[in-house]
């Protein structure tokens, strides 16, 4: 099933979330790193990096959902899409909540805040393997053309035939 929103020729939604995974996750690093070192200035930075992985998960899941609407109901792929879905929505939730108990500026982040940094961060190593589920395992977001001898996505070459390259899929 091809994703309904592309750039170039790629699926949007992957492109966008590994800044929201990156940043949140290095963040909850950062906070560890604070805690270990007691130096304010990693709860800081720690601190930005959330609020950037907020803005990038939420701009992210916009276009996640628009794959999501795309997947035909009752099928398996529906199903896991709503829980990569629903979950991310949670860790967003989880990470501006800490955003939120962290202000002013960040410095000396409070015990729950960085519980739910953390918590946030497991639910979304869950997530993100719910997301390669979607992909590697049921094709959600791959180019129906999609074979190791594809044009690239820039050419105005057309794609082989659509239907050998599932038969080859099938067969792989």
């Amino acid at each position: 099933m091809e994703s309904k929103a592309k750039l170039l020729g790629h699926p949007i939604h992957p492109i966008l979330i590994v800044f929201p995974l990156g940043l949140l996750a290095t963040a909850v690093v950062f906070d560890i790193v604070g805690l270990s070192t007691a130096k304010a200035s990693w709860f800081v930075i720690s601190f930005w990096m959330i609020a950037a992985g907020i803005i990038g998960g939420l701009l992210a899941a916009i276009f996640g959902l628009i794959d999501w609407w795309a997947i035909p109901a009752g099928t398996r792929a529906r199903a896991i899409g709503l829980w990569h879905g629903a979950g991310n929505a949670i860790v967003i939730l989880l990470f501006i909540s800490s955003w939120v108990l962290r202000r002013p500026e960040g410095s000396q982040p409070r015990v729950s805040a960085l519980v739910l940094s953390f918590v946030g961060v497991v639910i979304a190593l869950m997530t993100g393997w719910l997301g390669g589920e979607l992909v590697d395992r049921l094709g959600v977001g791959v180019d129906d053309g999609a074979s190791l001898n594809a044009p690239s996505s820039l050419s105005a070459e057309p794609t082989i035939d659509k239907t050998a390259s599932r038969n080859s899929r099938r067969i792989a």
